[in-house]
């Protein structure tokens, strides 16, 4: 309740079958870009070389097969809420990349020498330990330190056995 309202990237940590997605929605809905689109990508789901693509888009001819333009998920979920799921699977190359839309609300689409505005919510999610990982050189210790300002723990149903009646 106090975090939807802010225009603030937010992360959500837990457990796998926690909901972190329904938090993300709730999130969405209850902020003032509901709207706008809320996306939802998985990025343990898609190859690291696809994924630059599916977030920034690319231009015709960026690539081998590249026969048309194709717009990105953050130009997608323009003035809305996007959701990256698993992000503790993100390769640092692709960290690098989110580090500097999220400092200056600025991307480049795959072959394109045009930067671009994002204007869309992000809301970050894994059932993995950043601390951990950027400890070990895994996360990128700036992009941790800028996903923890405002993160909410989600805690598994067995430690909160008084949702059950609400969930049956």
């Amino acid at each position: 309740g106090r975090v939807a309202p802010l225009d603030v990237t937010v992360l959500i940590l837990g457990e796998s079958g926690t909901g972190k997605e329904l938090v993300a929605r709730a999130l969405y809905h209850h902020s003032g870009r509901n709207r706008g689109p809320f996306l939802a990508l998985n990025c343990a789901a898609i190859p690291d070389t696809l994924l630059e693509s599916e977030l920034f888009g690319h231009e015709r001819g960026a690539f081998t097969g590249a026969d048309r333009r194709r717009i990105g998920k953050f130009e997608q979920a323009h003035h809305g809420t996007l959701l990256l799921d698993e992000i503790g699977d993100l390769s640092h190359v692709s960290q690098v990349k989110l580090l500097r839309l999220l400092q200056d609300g600025e991307y480049f689409p795959l072959g394109s020498d045009l930067a671009k505005r994002s204007d869309a919510r992000v809301v970050v999610a894994t059932n993995q330990d950043l601390n951990t990982l950027q400890t070990s050189g895994g996360f990128r210790k700036d992009l941790y330190y800028r996903l923890c300002d405002h993160h909410l723990h989600i805690p598994p149903l067995r430690e909160r056995m008084e949702d059950l009646p609400l969930l049956l």
